[in-house]
């Protein structure tokens, strides 16, 4: 008689766990965007802190709880949580984890009062948002699903119920160190960082990354320079030169810091200067100034941050003086 064995069990993947200094740990989650996964960092010295919490998915939900369990921790055991900026990637589970533990959830008081203000009047606020976009260019056709994208994004957002502020200059214990707190706005108005100076060290999140150039968009909410914001980041970044910096995406850890910054500092250079050259052409509204920028095919929703890309370089000539706009009846068009 031939004998079957049982098929195996599916092993767990272990945590993507990534020692960065002392106690203090960078998770990989999950999440359903291009870039794949999002850091976490855990620190289990007292008080035990989460810096960013994901998306409110149940894949996130699995990855972080997998990766506190390896630590010896628990939901229960969270006491602090640090939220880097808004974007639902990186504030998705903090209503959640202060739900469950009683953590304390702090971010930049710039971002309170701004890019928080968004997840609790996102209902209020969307009508502005589908303007903005119509006043600068996007067909209507293109905003059809502007309200059903903004709804699921909503979903996975579980806002806190309480958010203490911190200030830039504040300093934050983490790992038996002290942590200076920087404001790095640009790709969010309140992006907060953390430098641990001794170490050379940087929590950089999104304000800084390998492989792709973080979103500098132009908003119906956003400060009204963000890239002038942006390139003023970068080159605080590189005059810091950090040693290594823990970075939100395709990271979790990233050496070259200060060389990044200059490369992102000439990208940028770049495409101001693509836009100057163009505009000089060609007066365009900035829908259509977006395919001289991002001249590939891209989907519905990833044309409108190509917009919002758009005006922020758009803007940023303006506010300097480089060039003008003029309402044309339906849309504003920018010209040199």
């Amino acid at each position: 008689m031939t004998r079957h064995s049982d098929p195996p069990a599916t092993a767990t993947p272990a945590p993507r766990l990534t020692p960065v200094t002392g106690t203090l740990h960078a998770l990989q989650v999950p999440i359903p965007y291009p870039m794949g996964y999002v850091t976490v960092l855990i620190d289990t010295a007292s008080p035990v802190t989460l810096i960013d919490t994901a998306l409110d998915t149940p894949e996130a939900r699995q990855a972080i709880e997998d990766g506190l369990h390896s630590l010896g921790l628990h939901w229960e055991s969270i006491e602090r949580v640090i939220v880097t900026h808004h974007h639902p990637d990186h504030y998705g589970l903090a209503g959640l984890i202060e739900e469950r533990s009683g953590a304390t959830v702090h971010m930049l008081d710039v971002d309170i009062a701004r890019g928080e203000q968004y997840w609790h009047r996102w209902e209020e606020w969307l009508p502005g948002h589908s303007r903005h976009f119509l006043d600068h260019g996007v067909p209507e056709a293109s905003m059809a699903d502007h309200d059903q994208e903004a709804r699921r994004s909503r979903a996975r957002v579980r806002p806190a119920t309480r958010v203490t502020p911190l200030h830039a200059g504040d300093t934050v214990r983490l790992a038996g160190l002290d942590w200076e707190v920087l404001w790095l706005p640009g790709h969010a108005d309140g992006h907060l960082g953390l430098w641990q100076a001794g170490e050379r060290l940087l929590i950089a999140a999104d304000a800084i990354l390998p492989r792709i150039s973080p979103n500098v968009g132009l908003y119906a909410y956003s400060r009204p320079d963000p890239l002038g914001d942006y390139l003023s980041t970068l080159a605080r970044i590189e005059a810091l030169d950090p040693a290594r910096a823990v970075v939100g995406h395709y990271g979790p850890v990233m050496d070259g810091v200060a060389e990044r910054a200059r490369e992102l500092l000439a990208h940028h250079a770049e495409r101001l200067d693509l836009l100057r050259a163009s505009l000089a052409a060609t007066p365009m509204h900035a829908y259509d100034l977006s395919f001289v920028m991002f001249p590939r095919d891209l989907s519905v929703s990833s044309r409108r941050f190509a917009v919002a890309e758009t005006l922020a370089h758009a803007e940023y000539l303006r506010l300097h003086g480089e060039v003008g706009r003029r309402w044309d009846g339906r849309s504003w068009v920018y010209f040199r």
